[in-house]
């Protein structure tokens, strides 16, 4: 490793250990969106095993927002959320099934939405 990455990886560490819950929320949609989008280019461009890398660290994100959701101090949000994470579960996997790059798009677009909602929250707790 360089001590350039070396130095970036540091960052980045202090960044997720110093960063209250709500940011932690958009840094997993920010990753999230950077691996569907390496997952759909992977895929438009036939690396297969480049692109179930890719999608499989975005559905781990999914599935750990998923998992983490507090259902009840959430109540309503979290119930709808959930179904949400679920969706964009069922939908990657017929993306990866049809080989459908448009599918994983709009997972991003969803997603995307959603870390925008969180980044307004983030930034009101602040």
């Amino acid at each position: 490793m360089t001590p350039y990455a070396t130095a970036q990886q540091a960052y980045r560490d202090s960044s997720v250990l110093t960063a209250p819950p709500e940011r932690l929320v958009v840094m997993l949609y920010d990753g999230a969106h950077r691996f569907l989008f390496q997952a759909a280019h992977a895929m438009r461009s036939g690396d297969i095993s480049l692109m179930n890398n890719r999608m499989q660290r975005a559905e781990a994100i999914i599935s750990e927002l998923r998992s983490t959701l507090n259902h009840e101090k959430g109540g309503e949000i979290a119930i709808r959320l959930d179904s949400i994470y679920s969706f964009c579960q069922r939908h990657l996997l017929e993306a990866r099934l049809k080989r459908d790059p448009q599918r994983i798009e709009q997972v991003m677009k969803l997603l995307s939405e959603l870390r925008e909602a969180w980044d307004q929250v983030a930034a009101n707790q602040a």
